[in-house]
C-alpha cells in the first residue's frame, strides 16, 4: 500500500496538560518531516458544549476580541514551537467537525491531533472519540494526562509508520456503542 503523502499537520489549541502532550508531539510530527503546522483557534471553545462564541458584539468589538485571542495564542505556542518557524495560525469561524472539514478540503491540514483531556470528553458537539472515529482524515488523540496514550482512527493506524508512535502506546479507535 502506498503511503500518502502529506504537507501539514492540523492542531487544535486547548491549553491544557493534554492539549501541551498534542502540541507537543504535532510539533515533533512536522519537525521529523519538515513540513507546516497549522494550529487552529476558535472563538468558542469546542472542548466546552457550553461555550458560545460571543454575540451583540460590534464590528471594532469582535474584531479587538479576534486580535487579542491570537495575541495570547501566538505568545503561548510561538515559545513553545522554540526556533522551528513553520507554524500557522488559523481562527476557525465555529467549533464544529464542518470548520475542520473545510481546511482539510483547502489542503490546511492532512492529519488532525486532538489534546484527549480524558474519559467524558465532548469534541466538536460529541464524544472526542466519536469525533475522531468518524472523521474523514487521520485523527491522533493524545492523552489523557499522566499516561503516554495515544488514539488513532482507522486512518491513522494505516499510516503508523509515518506518525512513528510506538507499538504499544497506541490503541486503534473503536466504533461507540450504545
Amino acid at each position: 500500500m502506498a503511503t500518502p503523502t502529506f504537507n501539514a499537520v492540523g492542531f487544535c489549541a486547548h491549553y491544557s496538560e493534554s492539549g501541551d502532550r498534542a502540541f507537543d508531539y504535532a510539533l515533533e510530527l512536522t519537525r521529523r518531516h519538515g513540513i507546516q503546522l497549522n494550529v487552529f483557534h476558535f472563538l468558542s471553545d469546542p472542548w466546552d458544549p457550553t461555550d458560545e462564541a460571543p454575540t451583540g458584539l460590534s464590528h471594532d468589538e469582535m474584531k479587538r476580541l479576534v486580535v487579542d485571542r491570537e495575541r495570547e495564542l501566538r505568545m503561548y505556542y510561538d515559545s513553545r514551537a522554540g526556533d522551528y518557524l513553520e507554524v500557522g495560525f488559523r481562527l476557525c469561524e465555529n467549533n464544529e467537525w464542518l470548520e475542520l472539514h473545510r481546511c482539510l478540503l483547502v489542503h490546511e491540514f492532512q492529519i488532525l491531533v486532538l489534546g484527549n483531556p480524558g474519559p467524558g470528553t465532548i469534541f466538536a458537539g460529541k464524544p472526542i472519540e466519536e469525533f475522531a472515529y468518524g472523521f474523514v482524515a487521520p485523527v491522533v488523540l493524545v492523552g489523557p494526562p499522566g499516561e503516554e496514550q495515544f488514539l488513532l482512527n482507522s486512518q491513522a493506524a494505516m499510516i503508523n509508520d509515518v506518525l512513528g508512535i510506538p507499538e504499544g502506546a497506541w490503541t486503534k479507535i473503536e466504533p461507540v456503542t450504545t
